[in-house]
């Protein structure tokens, strides 16, 4: 993994700065074009602006922001999932990605400047609140954060635990925007979560972090022991799981894999390519296989349904992913934190990059959304998110509906995928054909 080394941040001189970034936008990889004069053309104007700013500005700027703010504008501007993180962002994401950190327990992104609400987070504050998917925040204890880096906002809900916190909410289909109170809490991301479905073993993955692989094994291992020769199959539950670690990714998939690839990563160069292939050992024994998948399933979730339907591993059902199919590194800056910067496109077994395109399920099956949940169920997905990199086909597709009912009973997709492990003849609401079909 090539890593870049962001040095003397803090430097003011005009000419410095246009130095520091010249070693840090070139690097080994465009050491070739340094002697390319527009770029240091380009560079030297940077240098201009930075000192005009410093000494005309009408208040007088701190140097440390003007320059992670420069940072931040060169990233943003490559990809939605580029960005730059200061030392304080780094660490809260090193915190994040060990599943334990403290806050309101939401995903959130941004669309046209504004915080949007991915999905909330079980059995935490925002879920007690009744945060929902969709939901756009506005104001943070009556402070506009409209147009604020999505870093920024996101610092700004955590704090300390048992300290109220008050987001301003516009919903679709209720007419004025509305506060709600939420008292922040430790955050403990439980990212596998399972229950017995009479005979079927019912796994939820709510995102991939550094405990999910070990929360796999434990849930099977638990499963396996209270149905025992009853089992059917089991059920994994991907949707609105928005991501996460690759490595986690790639241990899930193996976990249903006797040999093959699982998933390859491909940078710019032929070099860069890495094949990433399954141990013997199938967790669940060859037990038949449901993955449910929709429009909030991204990354990781897409590698695990994409690396078995492949395979012909699982029965992969619901509706269209989120399609993004890009790799993230996080490369340190020692202590100036750490850029995240879109370094490969990841393909599938069988050579299919779902970027902008997302994974088609094997049976399409769609949620009854409530009326008064159709304004609100329906997801962009990577190919309406500007600025996104181009899937390699032509062709794009947007993201499905995230709607799951809380209800289990109205749940269509897990229903149908529970008949279709006990081999009841169901109807695909997307073929209206009767189907007998098992589980691989």
């Amino acid at each position: 993994m090539r890593k870049g080394i962001l040095a003397g941040v803090g430097c003011v001189a005009a000419g410095a700065i246009a130095a520091t970034l010249t070693l840090y936008a070139l690097g080994p990889l465009g050491a070739a074009n340094a002697a390319n004069s527009e770029t240091y053309r380009q560079l030297n104007l940077f240098g201009d602006v930075f000192d005009r700013i410093r000494s005309d500005y009408v208040e007088l700027p701190e140097d440390s922001k003007l320059i992670d703010a420069a940072i931040s504008g060169m990233l943003t501007s490559l990809d939605p999932h580029s960005s730059y993180m200061n030392a304080k962002g780094y660490q809260e994401m090193q915190v994040q990605t060990s599943g334990e950190f403290g806050g309101l327990g939401i995903e959130v992104t941004t669309e046209n400047g504004v915080v949007k609400v991915v999905t909330p987070i079980d059995d935490t504050p925002a879920a007690a609140a009744d945060i929902r998917g969709g939901d756009l925040i506005t104001h943070l204890d009556g402070e506009q954060i409209i147009g604020l880096d999505l870093g920024e906002a996101v610092q700004k809900m955590r704090g300390p635990v048992n300290s109220p916190i008050t987001l301003t909410i516009v919903r679709k289909g209720v007419e004025e925007p509305f506060d709600v109170k939420i008292v922040r809490d430790v955050i403990r991301i439980r990212s596998v979560r399972y229950r017995t479905e009479e005979d079927v073993g019912y796994v939820r993955i709510t995102t991939f972090n550094q405990q999910t692989q070990a929360g796999l094994i434990n849930a099977i291992n638990k499963l396996s022991e209270q149905l025992g020769d009853n089992l059917k199959g089991y059920v994994l539950d991907l949707r609105n799981n928005p991501g996460g670690l690759l490595d986690q990714a790639i241990s899930v998939s193996d976990s249903f894999l006797e040999r093959g690839e699982i998933v390859s990563t491909r940078g710019r160069s032929a070099d860069q390519t890495q094949r990433y292939n399954a141990d013997a050992g199938d967790l669940i024994k060859n037990k038949p296989l449901v993955i449910l998948i929709n429009g909030g399933s991204a990354s990781a979730s897409e590698i695990v349904a994409g690396a078995l339907q492949d395979h012909q591993r699982a029965t992969i059902l619901g509706t269209r992913s989120f399609g993004k199919g890009s790799v993230q590194t996080i490369i340190p800056l020692g202590s100036m934190g750490a850029i995240r910067l879109t370094t490969a496109r990841y393909y599938t077994p069988s050579g299919r990059s779902i970027q902008a395109k997302g994974i088609d399920p094997d049976i399409k099956v769609q949620q009854d959304v409530p009326e008064d949940q159709k304004k609100n169920t329906q997801t962009k997905g990577e190919a309406n998110l500007p600025g996104h990199l181009k899937g390699e086909e032509e062709t794009e597709a947007s993201g499905s509906s995230t709607y799951i009912p809380t209800d289990k009973a109205q749940d269509k997709q897990l229903t149908y995928a529970l008949n279709l492990l006990r081999g009841i003849k169901v109807n695909s609401t997307a073929t209206d054909q009767e189907t007998t079909t098992k589980a691989n």
